[in-house]
């Protein structure tokens, strides 16, 4: 889902969207992702603001265009965004929040615990 008044650019939210779909499985490889038109239609974008997104995409090598027929999801994209946003989370995520762990000085063996009673969407909250 887009959030139009987001500070992140739409068309980085329509890659990030995109590449969603294809961590949960929705899109695979092969597939057909969604055109242009789509997006622009669905979320009232225009249309080179959703071909932005999917041409980032493109260069990530997570999509490839067939002339004529549009974008379709590339052999090992799903490792490749893993990759990408493993890499991500701990070069930018995570130091913030080894930070805010420090500043509330909470103990490391609480957030373990915390983490393996939550892991895998088990939680009962």
């Amino acid at each position: 889902m887009l959030d139009l008044n987001s500070d992140k650019s739409i068309y980085i939210q329509i890659a990030e969207v995109i590449e969603n779909e294809i961590l949960l499985g929705n899109l695979k490889e092969g597939d057909q992702a969604p055109s242009t038109n789509q997006f622009a239609k669905v979320y009232q974008i225009n249309p080179a603001t959703a071909g932005k997104g999917l041409n980032l995409l493109v260069e990530d090598g997570i999509l490839f265009k067939k002339r004529g027929l549009g974008m379709f999801v590339s052999e090992g994209a799903r490792k490749n965004i893993l990759e990408k946003r493993q890499e991500s989370f701990f070069k930018e995520i995570l130091p913030e929040i080894i930070k805010e762990v420090e500043r509330l000085e909470i103990p490391t063996e609480k957030i373990i615990k915390f983490i393996e009673e939550h892991k895998g969407g088990d939680n009962n909250d």
